[in-house]
Parts: C-alpha cells; structure tokens; sequence
C-alpha cells in the first residue's frame, strides 16, 4: 500500500516537471491564452464576486435558514402539485436576473431542502436562461423573432428538461416521496409575508445593484433611466432591508444604523476618491456585507441570525474554489470576451466562427456545445453573439447558442456536479444541448 502511494507521487512529480520542462512559452497563441485568462479572472473578480455572488449566497442563506422547509415541499416538493412547481420554477428567472454561476447557490439551497429533482433543475434552468432584462435586449439588438423563441425556448426547456429529469430518475423521486409523506414540518417561525419581504428585498438589491447600461446607448429609454440611477434605486431598497434587520429578524437598531452610516460614508468616500467609477461601488457594498455579517453573526436575540451568515459562508466555501477552476479553465481554452474588447484562447475564435454558419446538424449541435462550455456573465450573450452573427454565424445556431450558453458554463458545471452527483450533472447537461440543437434547426429552418 505504501509502495502504490510513492508511485503516485512519482507520477504527480514526474507530470509537473514534464509540463513545465515542455511549457510552450514562445508560442504566440500559447501566451495570448494566458493572457485571455488573466484577463476573465481579472474581471470576474471586479465584475461579478462582489456584486453578484456575494449577494446571491445571502439570498441562498436566507432559503436555506429562514425559509421552513415546510415551504420549500408546499412548492418544489416531490409531493409537491406539479403545475404549481414547475410553474414557480419555470417563471422564477423573470424575477432572480442572475447569470448561470449566481443561481447556484440558490439551486443547493432549494435541493437541500428537499425540492424534488424536475422542479429543481427546472429553476436552475430558467434562473439564468429567463433572464427578462436580456430577452428584451436580444429583442432590440438580434431582433423581435429572435427574442420571441429566445422566451419560448427557454419557458418550454426549463418544464421539459425538469420533467424529463424527474422521469429518467423516477426511482429516487418516488423514494424521496415516500420519505417526504412521512415528513412533519415544524410550525413557521414567522408569518410567511415577513420572511417573503426580507427575501425579495435582498434579491432586487441584487437586481438592480448589476443593472446592465442599453445595449444600444439610448439616453431616453427607461431602461438607460433607470441604470444611470441604480445606486438611487439599490440605496432605497438598502433602507428596507435595514427595517427588514431591526423588525422581522430583530437585530439590534443600533447595529444596524452603525452599519448603514459607516457604508454611506464608504459610498461618498468611494464615488469621491476613486476615479474608476465601475470599481467606486466595490467599496460601499463590501462594507455593507462586511457589517452585515457581524451583527449577523454576533446577534445573541435569534440564533438563526447567526446561522444565516454560517450558511452564507457554506455556500461560499462550496462554490468559490469551483467557480475559480472553470473561470480559468474557459479563459484558457476559449478566451475572455467583454466590454467590447477580446482576448482568443487557446482555441481559435475563427474555428468557432467558420463551424456555425448556415443551418446544419452539425452547425446547431457545435454552437450549443460551445454555448455550454463558455461562460457568459448577464446580458454579455448578446453583444457577443452579435459580433458572431456578423462573422457568418447563422440564426439557427445562434438561437442554440443563447438556449445553452448562459443556463450553463463550465464553471456551473463543476458546481452542479459537486450539488447531484456526475450521473446527473451529465444528464441535465445532455438535455440541454440537445433541446438547444433542435430547437436551433427548427427556427433556423424557419428563418
């Protein structure tokens, strides 16, 4: 035994010294990828972690702790009537606007807590893919049809693809309804209403924190209205988490008025001194979640306060490493893409662009494989998929693109499989592809 253990670290040994003994560091190609990578890390970094994820493993926090498990089987339960779960689940991106990587957290928390297998990956599904602020952006840039079947598709796969889940492992399923039968849920804590106004409030917080600029630079649109004052908009909604602090969760109002001044006071030092406005906010909401999570985690009044900000930090711990393995891994192979600047991988964006023109089998299948495995961060889909239809790209494949491409990523992978195992994970992302591909063929067909 102890033989077979120094042979596995001859071989460890003997793998890094040939990676590094051979490293490719003259190729131009090999270098650019390093830099692509750098680059998506970069801006993962200061786009995405503090604005998106930390504020979603709240909200995952709050499902996990504060919403009774009672509540999550009313709805998303195995016993659960299945109009009303895959209902809830397939409309739930219209509300959430998250990325594929932020529903995460949220997507555990519901599966932990019981919610039966369909309606689970039906929301997994729809969280990224419903996105209502990128289907109205898909309808003004890439056109009215585009973004019709862009709805259409992504309503119908979040039910099929849920269903079809639930079917193939109808065994488990009817196991976990057997056990959920038996199942006695403890008596609500608080009113329901109560524990609704803290969670939405935390999830238009989120919303509106990462409000995207028009797409098409219209100053007198509503939507370019309410980005230019979305920090207006995310403070108010702030004031109402703080009543939602003191009067539902019963934290200490003189903690809770600390944090908010010491975070106004980071928010003017911030917008005051730091010249790079996209980085100014960084400062305010990190503060804020800072100050959240100790008065959180000191409250002595409600130990589920405390288990809130333990949570949070689970799901953290769970996802980040994940995340930061395939954030990587798709720079590497597929570049970084963002704010109108691009950075090829290892693999040639011309190799993508050259497989996905016209209509074929072979053209939607390779565009909703591609679509899968690159990650695309909240309405960057459509100006990249625009610059690719304007490279030759066709309708049909581009549709597959947008079906597959921001429900999934391959750091959503990595994750999902770590939350229902590799067998699943496989499954789920199967489907996907699959109903991507033939949806793609037909509109492309169509049009």
């Amino acid at each position: 035994m102890e033989t077979k253990k120094e042979i596995k670290i001859l071989i460890w040994i003997a793998v890094v010294f040939a990676a590094a003994f051979f490293l490719p560091i003259e190729s131009a190609r090999f270098t650019t990828a390093i830099d692509a990578t750098l680059d998506l890390v970069k801006w993962y970094a200061r786009e995405h972690v503090i604005l998106c994820l930390l504020p979603a493993f709240f909200i995952a926090g709050v499902i996990s702790v504060f919403v009774s498990q009672g509540s999550v089987l009313k709805y998303f339960g195995a016993n659960a009537k299945k109009w009303v779960s895959y209902t809830v689940a397939a409309v739930s991106g219209t509300i959430l606007a998250v990325c594929s990587c932020t529903i995460l957290p949220l997507f555990s928390s519901i599966h932990k807590r019981g919610a039966g297998l369909g309606p689970a990956v039906a929301f997994l599904y729809s969280g990224p893919a419903i996105n209502i602020l990128a289907i109205i952006l898909t309808a003004r840039i890439l056109g009215f049809e585009m973004g019709v079947a862009r709805i259409i598709g992504a309503v119908s796969f979040s039910v099929i693809i849920g269903v079809a889940m639930s079917i193939i492992y109808r065994k488990e399923e009817k196991i976990k309804r057997e056990e959920q039968m038996n199942i006695t849920p403890p008596p609500e804590k608080r009113p329901m209403w109560q524990t609704a106004f803290h969670f939405f409030v935390l999830v238009i917080i989120l919303v509106f924190a990462n409000w995207g600029a028009p797409g098409d630079g219209d100053t007198s649109s509503a939507w370019y209205y309410i980005w230019a004052n979305k920090w207006l908009i995310t403070a108010f909604f702030s004031v109402l988490l703080c009543f939602s602090l003191i009067f539902i969760l019963k934290i200490k109002w003189q903690w809770v008025l600390l944090v908010a001044a010491v975070t106004t006071l980071a928010s003017f030092l911030s917008f005051g001194f730091i010249e790079n406005l996209k980085l100014a906010p960084l400062v305010p909401v990190m503060t804020g979640i800072a100050g959240l999570s100790i008065i959180t985690l000191f409250d002595k009044k409600d130990e589920d306060n405390k288990e809130w900000v333990l949570s949070t930090w689970g799901f953290a711990k769970q996802i980040m490493p994940l995340l930061a393995i395939g954030v990587i891994t798709a720079g590497f192979l597929l570049g970084s893409t963002h704010d109108g600047k691009t950075i090829a991988g290892i693999i040639p964006s011309e190799w993508i662009s050259n497989l996905v023109g016209g209509n074929s089998i072979f053209a939607n299948l390779f565009a909703s494989v591609v679509g899968a495995f690159m990650y695309f961060a909240t309405l960057t889909e459509v100006p990249i998929l625009q610059g690719l239809i304007n490279a030759g790209m066709g309708k049909g494949p581009a549709l597959a693109l947008l079906l597959a491409g921001p429900s999934l990523s391959l750091p959503n992978m990595l994750v999902i499989r770590g939350v229902m195992g590799t067998q699943k994970t496989i499954v789920y992302v199967s489907l996907v592809i699959v109903m991507a591909t033939i949806a793609g063929l037909i509109y492309g067909g169509i049009f």
